[in-house]
């Protein structure tokens, strides 16, 4: 498993040494690594400077003022007994990441008081040292005391099989043990110290070092994928100091003895976990791939853009024509949104070709096989047809599941789909959905989950009723058998934290909670904000991520608007989505001429660009991801 903690018996240093057998320690069942050890774990820094302890009796001194030419020992009575018992000499010696060293030579023998007068100067030069260094302010949100100070729970990573590491969490979980950073400590080097996971949230643990027992005084929040978190035995293979915490350290005389005890048994972290993770955060799609995406400005078509950066997954796409690179749209690399160069012709959507004739140097059109692939489907028997009646979500009015048309069938399952009562006459605000997106429901789907659904503009009959607007309208539903009603086991559950894509805006990442499920169907909430912005996404969706995705990745957090924010004019750009959203309210859809006007006006820009993302969170479990 790993030097160190995985075995006890070595050849010894000595040759009066006796070889005594340990007894092993029963697996437990569980796919991460259980620590199977009953030697000593406890080791000190040995570095030129600094402090050390004896590794005899654990008397903690200077180093310059410790015993032989290692500084290994406070005297010579603890040299030799200590060689005089090779168990624990190999032991030891495994868990520097070393092998058994030579009997020390004698130097000089110091007094134990003037030990205990140097440790204790040296101690008040730190304390002085850090009552002069000022403290650095934390800014900013932090996902941890906003969980601890409100008691929320977070979506488990396992929810978000598209995320890093979505697919090969395991069972981490809480009471599983790592190595991290010694924080309370006042040593010139950097030291580690066994910490035990309390609770999880995403890809963040609330961490409490080991010996704290019932004492939250010194938790801490930590992202289990950062660097600093490593599995138990790290240090001894990398040949870094394991250090108790200086509030505990009076707590026990026999650390060695204390982590044996707690740590037999205990679960850690996979030895190539860091590993994982960073193959989990490799990304297929490459800067300067070329790719046809919806069209911001008319939904109904695609046009080419280039890649411009990728971050955690999520592809900066700039619009070919755009020669200063500012007409660009967000999305994630698994969103139906993107698709080969192709894609358009090949199932009979619309196309605005781009004025540029050639590629330009350095582009390359991206490989069909990075794109994901939608869900088979047999169109030969019964299937859709234009005219027929069923409910959607309004790619530009993401809280709203409306009355919608079908007013184009496309090949390979491809639908053109239109809200009642509101589409441009020119069919420019039509969108593609899959005959398989959890994004169209057939009639009937919102009052049979008590879902209020929006009516046609104009729509006078109110209540409305599906019966009575068939008859009306002189049109049939479209078969109920024909839309999917395959429901994953997803994981989620009302209340949840986690961080999505303000689908209005896709270039934001918020804070948000998880306020209702139908089936698959999840209702996020962006906090801080009122329930009108809410959005309807399916379970699966490539626009979710766990809590601390942001970090992890380093894509910026939107975190929850103040309510100084919602009352005031700001100046952010959440704020501006929300002005926008609330100018679109009443009159959303318009004609064409209007709607052309509207669209070129910059304020209204990034309102159509996120519009038109709604179709990632339909569509996301019927693609097939290709794994970079």
């Amino acid at each position: 498993m790993f030097d160190g903690y995985d075995s006890c018996s070595e050849d010894t240093s000595s040759s009066s040494s006796s070889e005594e057998s340990e007894e092993e320690v029963a697996p437990l069942p569980s796919s991460l690594p259980i620590i199977k050890n009953n030697g000593q774990v406890y080791t000190y820094p040995d570095g030129k400077s600094g402090m050390a302890t004896c590794e005899m009796c654990g008397m903690v001194g200077v180093r310059d003022a410790f015993y032989s030419k290692t500084k290994r020992f406070c005297s010579v009575s603890c040299s030799r007994s200590y060689s005089s018992n090779s168990k624990k000499a190999s032991i030891l010696a495994r868990l520097q990441g070393k092998p058994p060293t030579k009997k020390a030579k004698v130097l000089q023998k110091q007094p134990l008081v003037a030990k205990l007068a140097a440790y204790a100067q040296y101690q008040a030069t730190l304390q002085n040292q850090a009552k002069t260094k000022a403290a650095v302010p934390v800014e900013g949100f932090s996902w941890g005391n906003y969980i601890n100070s409100n008691s929320f729970t977070a979506a488990p990573v396992t929810c978000f099989k598209h995320a890093p590491m979505g697919t090969c969490w395991g069972d981490i979980s809480e009471g599983v043990r790592v190595e991290v950073p010694n924080t309370d400590c006042s040593l010139p080097t950097k030291v580690f110290w066994i910490a035990g996971i309390v609770k999880l949230a995403g890809y963040n643990a609330l961490l409490r070092y080991e010996g704290f027992e019932n004492d939250s005084s010194l938790d801490f929040w930590c992202n289990v994928c950062g660097s600093d978190i490593h599995p138990v035995g790290w240090c001894a293979t990398s040949g870094k100091p394991l250090v108790p915490p200086r509030t505990i350290q009076h707590k026990y005389t026999n650390w060695k003895a204390f982590l044996v005890k707690r740590l037999t048994g205990a679960k850690t972290l996979p030895p190539d976990f860091s590993q994982k993770v960073s193959e989990s955060m490799q990304y297929p799609f490459k800067t300067s791939m070329r790719v046809e995406v919806v069209d911001k400005t008319h939904l109904c078509r695609t046009r080419v853009a280039v890649v411009e950066s990728v971050i955690g997954g999520r592809l900066r796409l700039v619009y070919e024509e755009s020669e200063d690179k500012t007409d660009d749209f967000w999305c994630h690399m698994y969103s139906p949104l993107i698709h080969h160069i192709g894609w358009s012709r090949s199932i009979g959507h619309r196309f605005k070709r781009s004025d540029i004739t050639k590629k330009q140097d350095g582009h390359f059109d991206a490989p069909s096989h990075l794109f994901m692939k939608v869900k088979e489907v047999d169109a030969a028997g019964e299937w859709f047809k234009e005219g027929m009646k069923l409910e959607a979500i309004d790619p530009l009015n993401l809280s709203a599941i409306c009355v919608a048309t079908i007013r184009k069938v496309l090949a390979d399952g491809y639908l053109m789909i239109g809200i009642d009562g509101s589409e441009a006459a020119d069919g420019s605000d039509w969108f593609c959905y899959h005959a398989t997106s959890p994004s169209i429901f057939p009639v009937g789907f919102c009052e049979i989950n008590m879902i209020e659904l929006t009516p046609p503009r104009g729509y006078a009959k109110l209540p409305f009723k599906w019966f009575d607007y068939l008859r009306e309208t002189d049109s049939i539903a479209a078969p109920v058998k024909l839309f999917n009603k395959e429901v994953p086991n997803h994981g989620f559950h009302v209340g949840m934290k986690l961080e999505a894509v303000d689908l209005m805006e896709p270039r934001l990442v918020c804070v948000a909670t998880v306020t209702r499920i139908i089936h698959r169907l999840l209702r996020i909430h962006f906090d801080g904000w009122e329930d009108e912005y809410d959005q309807w996404v399916d379970c699966e969706s490539p626009d979710l991520y766990p809590v601390g995705w942001c970090q992890l990745t380093g894509y910026q957090l939107q975190p929850p608007a103040p309510q100084s924010s919602r009352d005031s004019q700001s100046s952010s750009s959440k704020q501006k989505k929300k002005a926008k959203s609330q100018q679109y309210k009443g009159h959303k859809k318009m004609s064409s001429l209007q709607l052309k006007e509207e669209l070129l006006d910059g304020e209204e820009y990034s309102f159509l660009q996120g519009a038109s993302d709604q179709e990632s969170n339909g569509s996301a479990s019927y693609y097939i991801k290709q794994e970079p």
